[in-house]
Protein backbone atom coordinates (compact mmCIF):
# COMPACT_ATOMS: atom_id res chain seq x y z
CA UNK A 1 0.00 0.00 0.00
CA UNK A 2 2.98 2.68 1.01
CA UNK A 3 4.82 1.82 -2.20
CA UNK A 4 1.41 2.23 -4.07
CA UNK A 5 0.93 5.59 -2.48
CA UNK A 6 4.66 7.09 -3.21
CA UNK A 7 4.43 5.72 -6.58
CA UNK A 8 1.53 8.21 -7.11
CA UNK A 9 3.00 11.22 -4.71
CA UNK A 10 6.24 11.03 -7.62
CA UNK A 11 4.06 12.99 -10.59
CA UNK A 12 2.18 15.42 -8.57
CA UNK A 13 3.93 18.35 -8.84
CA UNK A 14 5.53 17.83 -12.39
CA UNK A 15 3.90 20.58 -13.87
CA UNK A 16 5.13 23.01 -11.33
CA UNK A 17 8.87 22.26 -11.59
CA UNK A 18 11.47 21.58 -13.84
CA UNK A 19 12.23 18.16 -15.00
CA UNK A 20 12.32 15.08 -12.37
CA UNK A 21 15.39 14.58 -10.55
CA UNK A 22 17.65 11.93 -11.22
CA UNK A 23 19.33 11.19 -7.91
CA UNK A 24 21.53 7.83 -7.68
CA UNK A 25 20.98 8.05 -4.00
CA UNK A 26 18.35 7.78 -1.83
CA UNK A 27 17.92 8.51 2.35
CA UNK A 28 17.50 5.53 3.94
CA UNK A 29 16.19 3.86 7.29
CA UNK A 30 19.85 3.11 8.81
CA UNK A 31 20.58 7.13 7.72
CA UNK A 32 17.93 8.76 9.95
CA UNK A 33 19.09 6.10 12.90
CA UNK A 34 22.59 6.90 12.22
CA UNK A 35 21.50 10.59 12.57
CA UNK A 36 18.94 9.85 15.55
CA UNK A 37 18.99 6.06 17.30
CA UNK A 38 15.89 6.83 18.96
CA UNK A 39 14.50 6.96 15.79
CA UNK A 40 14.79 2.92 15.82
CA UNK A 41 11.37 2.23 17.37
CA UNK A 42 8.00 3.35 18.60
CA UNK A 43 8.02 1.22 21.59
CA UNK A 44 7.53 3.86 24.50
CA UNK A 45 6.13 6.45 21.98
CA UNK A 46 4.15 9.20 24.22
CA UNK A 47 1.79 9.39 22.13
CA UNK A 48 -0.42 7.17 20.41
CA UNK A 49 -0.77 7.39 16.97
CA UNK A 50 1.91 9.96 15.82
CA UNK A 51 5.31 8.29 16.41
CA UNK A 52 6.73 7.15 13.26
CA UNK A 53 10.07 4.82 13.14
CA UNK A 54 12.70 5.71 10.69
CA UNK A 55 12.15 2.63 8.54
CA UNK A 56 8.43 4.58 8.03
CA UNK A 57 9.70 7.48 7.79
CA UNK A 58 12.56 7.37 5.40
CA UNK A 59 10.54 6.28 1.77
CA UNK A 60 8.13 9.51 2.87
CA UNK A 61 11.28 11.96 3.64
CA UNK A 62 12.80 10.79 0.57
CA UNK A 63 9.52 11.33 -1.57
CA UNK A 64 9.32 14.89 -0.58
CA UNK A 65 12.90 15.91 -2.16
CA UNK A 66 11.41 14.27 -5.19
CA UNK A 67 8.13 16.16 -5.35
CA UNK A 68 9.26 19.99 -4.31
CA UNK A 69 13.34 19.27 -6.63
CA UNK A 70 15.33 19.54 -3.11
CA UNK A 71 17.99 17.23 -5.13
CA UNK A 72 21.67 18.60 -3.60
CA UNK A 73 22.18 16.63 0.10
CA UNK A 74 23.31 19.95 1.70
CA UNK A 75 19.75 20.61 1.73
CA UNK A 76 18.34 17.54 2.34
CA UNK A 77 20.44 16.66 5.34
CA UNK A 78 19.04 19.92 7.07
CA UNK A 79 15.65 18.96 6.18
CA UNK A 80 16.21 15.97 8.10
CA UNK A 81 17.82 17.26 10.87
CA UNK A 82 15.00 20.44 11.30
CA UNK A 83 12.04 17.41 11.14
CA UNK A 84 13.90 15.37 14.01
CA UNK A 85 14.37 18.11 15.92
CA UNK A 86 10.81 19.59 15.57
CA UNK A 87 8.87 16.61 15.99
CA UNK A 88 11.11 15.08 18.68
CA UNK A 89 13.19 12.22 17.22
CA UNK A 90 9.55 11.70 14.82
CA UNK A 91 7.46 11.06 17.99
CA UNK A 92 4.75 13.80 17.16
CA UNK A 93 3.27 15.38 14.47
CA UNK A 94 1.39 17.63 16.32
CA UNK A 95 1.86 20.56 18.98
CA UNK A 96 1.46 18.74 22.54
CA UNK A 97 3.71 21.23 24.70
CA UNK A 98 2.74 23.65 25.64
CA UNK A 99 -0.35 22.31 22.68
CA UNK A 100 -0.83 25.07 20.23
CA UNK A 101 -4.29 24.05 18.49
CA UNK A 102 -3.27 23.57 14.88
CA UNK A 103 0.35 23.49 15.23
CA UNK A 104 1.79 20.01 13.55
CA UNK A 105 3.44 18.01 10.65
CA UNK A 106 6.77 16.82 11.26
CA UNK A 107 8.84 20.28 10.90
CA UNK A 108 6.15 21.95 13.47
CA UNK A 109 4.37 24.21 11.21
CA UNK A 110 2.26 26.99 12.80
CA UNK A 111 -1.59 27.48 11.44
CA UNK A 112 -1.01 30.19 9.40
CA UNK A 113 2.02 28.08 7.81
CA UNK A 114 -0.27 24.95 7.62
CA UNK A 115 -3.52 26.83 5.79
CA UNK A 116 -0.94 28.45 3.17
CA UNK A 117 0.24 24.47 2.46
CA UNK A 118 -3.42 23.65 2.36
CA UNK A 119 -4.16 25.47 0.12
CA UNK A 120 -1.39 25.03 -1.86
CA UNK A 121 -1.65 21.25 -2.38
CA UNK A 122 -5.81 21.57 -3.07
CA UNK A 123 -4.65 24.09 -6.59
CA UNK A 124 -1.14 22.59 -7.55
CA UNK A 125 -2.63 18.53 -8.02
CA UNK A 126 -5.62 16.91 -8.60
CA UNK A 127 -4.28 13.76 -6.48
CA UNK A 128 -3.36 15.05 -3.32
CA UNK A 129 -6.65 14.26 -1.70
CA UNK A 130 -7.15 17.94 -0.72
CA UNK A 131 -9.67 20.44 -2.52
CA UNK A 132 -10.79 24.11 -2.61
CA UNK A 133 -13.28 23.16 -0.71
CA UNK A 134 -12.44 21.07 1.92
CA UNK A 135 -9.67 23.94 2.87
CA UNK A 136 -12.43 26.33 3.21
CA UNK A 137 -14.57 24.21 5.40
CA UNK A 138 -11.24 23.37 7.68
CA UNK A 139 -10.60 27.09 7.64
CA UNK A 140 -14.18 27.86 8.94
CA UNK A 141 -13.78 24.82 11.27
CA UNK A 142 -10.69 26.85 12.63
CA UNK A 143 -6.99 25.70 13.12
CA UNK A 144 -7.00 22.15 14.31
CA UNK A 145 -9.33 21.38 11.05
CA UNK A 146 -6.54 22.46 8.64
CA UNK A 147 -3.76 20.50 10.67
CA UNK A 148 -5.89 17.55 9.89
CA UNK A 149 -6.03 18.15 6.52
CA UNK A 150 -2.03 18.11 5.99
CA UNK A 151 -1.03 16.04 8.75
CA UNK A 152 -1.21 12.68 6.75
CA UNK A 153 2.12 10.58 6.34
CA UNK A 154 3.12 11.84 3.23
CA UNK A 155 1.86 15.67 3.78
CA UNK A 156 3.27 15.58 7.41
CA UNK A 157 6.69 14.43 5.63
CA UNK A 158 6.68 16.82 2.98
CA UNK A 159 6.05 19.96 4.33
CA UNK A 160 9.77 21.18 5.44
CA UNK A 161 10.48 20.64 1.77
CA UNK A 162 7.73 22.59 1.19
CA UNK A 163 8.19 25.68 3.54
CA UNK A 164 12.08 25.90 1.79
CA UNK A 165 10.93 25.85 -1.45
CA UNK A 166 8.13 28.32 -1.20
CA UNK A 167 8.66 30.31 1.68
CA UNK A 168 12.62 31.06 1.98
CA UNK A 169 13.68 32.97 0.08
CA UNK A 170 16.93 32.47 -2.97
CA UNK A 171 19.51 33.23 -0.49
CA UNK A 172 18.82 31.18 2.43
CA UNK A 173 18.17 28.11 -0.03
CA UNK A 174 21.09 29.32 -1.53
CA UNK A 175 22.92 29.12 1.70
CA UNK A 176 21.62 25.80 2.82
CA UNK A 177 22.75 24.37 -0.31
CA UNK A 178 26.45 25.52 0.84
CA UNK A 179 26.45 23.39 3.55
CA UNK A 180 27.69 26.24 6.27
CA UNK A 181 27.25 26.80 9.56
CA UNK A 182 26.22 30.90 8.51
CA UNK A 183 24.13 28.76 6.01
CA UNK A 184 22.09 26.36 8.13
CA UNK A 185 21.63 29.04 10.86
CA UNK A 186 20.29 31.96 8.57
CA UNK A 187 17.80 29.17 7.14
CA UNK A 188 16.88 28.60 11.18
CA UNK A 189 16.75 32.50 11.59
CA UNK A 190 15.89 34.31 8.82
CA UNK A 191 13.30 31.19 6.90
CA UNK A 192 11.94 29.20 10.05
CA UNK A 193 11.88 32.44 12.42
CA UNK A 194 13.65 29.36 14.79
CA UNK A 195 16.53 30.24 17.26
CA UNK A 196 20.06 28.31 17.30
CA UNK A 197 20.82 26.04 20.12
CA UNK A 198 22.79 22.81 20.75
CA UNK A 199 20.70 20.03 19.86
CA UNK A 200 19.34 21.69 16.46
CA UNK A 201 23.26 21.91 15.86
CA UNK A 202 23.83 18.45 17.19
CA UNK A 203 21.50 17.11 14.90
CA UNK A 204 22.43 18.76 11.87
CA UNK A 205 26.38 18.08 12.26
CA UNK A 206 25.06 14.29 12.67
CA UNK A 207 23.59 14.19 9.16
CA UNK A 208 26.00 16.30 7.32
CA UNK A 209 28.98 14.23 8.82
CA UNK A 210 27.28 11.31 6.56
CA UNK A 211 28.06 13.35 3.24
CA UNK A 212 26.01 11.30 1.10
CA UNK A 213 22.72 8.98 1.16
Amino acid sequence: MLSTTLFALCALFSTTYAAPIKRTNTITAADIISIDPKTSSCANAPVAGQCRTAEQAAPLVDISFTNFGIADFNSQAALVALMLYESGDFQYSTNIYPGIAGQGTRNMQNPEDNLAYAEFLSTTCTNCGITSAQVQEAEAEGPAAVLDLVNTDEWSFGSAAWFLTTQCGESVQQGLAAGTQTGWENYLTECLRATVNDERNQLWSAAMALKEW
